[in-house]
């Protein structure tokens, strides 16, 4: 058995059903879970009419670097969402959703021979990084996010010696769960970084499609490209369809990106069996082509969030974020709970489900970053939404000491 095995921790969602065992919630109150972050909005009949009229694929075996089709698609997708250049045959390659790619990339590019190599991951963070960094014979180094600074995370703050140890680095923006998005500055500091030590930046940029100001979100590829950089020199961005188009269940995105690391990250798929199947090929290519069931998905969640958020900040220290679907608020003091204690007394006294802030970081320098706070999904119709917001303001009114 791989003895790094025994290093991973409960996924948050294991932690949270132990953490509700025992407890009976009043049955009178139907189940509204904001815990976990899969999106709920009905997926386009245009995607499930490509992938149904293409399932003659089926009786081939898919390339491994995917049909040029596709990646031609993703790269016309990039042109258009950010204004950059993409080459399909060398800086593009499909993938089965980003969490399998985060994680095999790590594979790819740690060498675990090297005394110390380590991986920097934000905190808080989605735990596929820490998995991928343990798995891949490496240690992660945790860095926290700055709640005053619209918790960008505290680069500044990692000492020189785990710099110089540092092979790959996690990033992601608009963050998981904070929302926030990283401007033009704190890319370049990271690209100064890497190039000085010489680590991989992963840009995880799986949300990048919801969000709630005028202007998109700024990618790391794009930021490459105004930084002078557009041969995206040890740097991947990841995305994905299942959040910007309602496909979670397809799992299909793509890498792009270093033309040299995605090289390297194509022969370890082809060992790896990392083909997409030929029907959810087709079914991406209709998905990556069309931007109306995004603009729609988009207001849907601008709706959510504007009935919302009106009910939760009289109660709670809560912000819009810059993008995704979650919330990040802190839990209001007077209370007197941790935030273990406010999920499992809401789920009891409410029957709503929240994942506590402290399930999504790690302990650094004595804190953990998620702590006194949660985690709120609205991923739910808004309706819906709504009522666990007045269940949680209601709870949280009840409750103050």
């Amino acid at each position: 058995m791989n003895p790094l095995l025994q290093h991973l921790q409960p996924y948050p969602f294991e932690r949270l059903r132990q953490l509700f065992a025992g407890v009976t919630p009043p049955s009178s109150l139907h189940h509204i879970s904001l815990g976990i972050g899969e999106p709920r909005h009905e997926t386009p009949e245009f995607i499930k009419t490509s992938l149904t009229a293409n399932l003659t694929g089926l009786a081939n075996y898919p390339a491994t670097a995917g049909d040029v089709r596709l990646r031609q698609a993703c790269s016309d997708w990039m042109q258009r969402r950010y204004g950059i250049s993409v080459n399909a045959a060398t800086q593009v390659l499909p993938v089965n959703g980003s969490r399998e790619a985060l994680f095999s990339f790590a594979q790819t590019i740690v060498d675990p021979t090297q005394a110390g190599a380590t991986v920097l991951c934000p905190n808080p963070f989605y735990q596929i990084y820490e998995g991928a960094t343990l798995l891949a014979g490496a240690q992660p180094y945790f860095v926290s996010s700055d709640p005053a600074r619209n918790f960008a995370v505290d680069w500044d703050s990692v000492p020189a010696d785990v710099w110089a140890k540092t092979q790959l680095m996690f990033v992601c923006s608009p963050g998981n769960p904070t929302g926030a998005v990283m401007p033009l500055d704190e890319w370049k500091k990271l690209f100064d970084l890497s190039d000085r030590h010489g680590f991989v930046i992963a840009s995880d940029e799986c949300y990048s499609e919801i969000y709630f100001r005028d202007e998109a979100p700024l990618g790391g590829l794009q930021a490459a490209v105004k930084l002078g950089r557009s041969d995206f020199r040890n740097l991947v961005a990841f995305t994905s369809l299942s959040k910007r188009s309602n496909v979670p269940g397809l799992r299909s995105g793509f890498v792009a990106g270093d033309a040299q690391l995605l090289k390297s990250f194509l022969l370890y798929r082809t060992y790896h069996g990392g083909a997409m199947g030929l029907p959810i090929q087709h079914a991406s290519i209709a998905a990556w082509s069309d931007e109306s069931h995004v603009e729609h998905n988009r207001a849907l969640y601008k709706e959510k969030f504007a009935a919302v958020m009106p009910i939760l900040e009289p109660v709670m220290d809560v912000r819009l974020p810059d993008a995704g679907f979650y919330l990040w608020p802190r839990i209001p003091d007077a209370l007197g709970m941790n935030e273990t204690e406010f999920a499992r007394a809401l789920f009891a006294q409410s029957h709503v489900t929240v994942l506590p802030g402290s399930y999504l970081a790690r302990n650094m320098l004595g804190h953990n970053p998620g702590a006194q706070r949660v985690r709120l999904a609205l991923v739910a119709e808004t309706q819906e939404c709504v009522e666990a917001a007045l269940r949680i303001k209601d709870f949280i009114e009840k409750n103050v000491k």
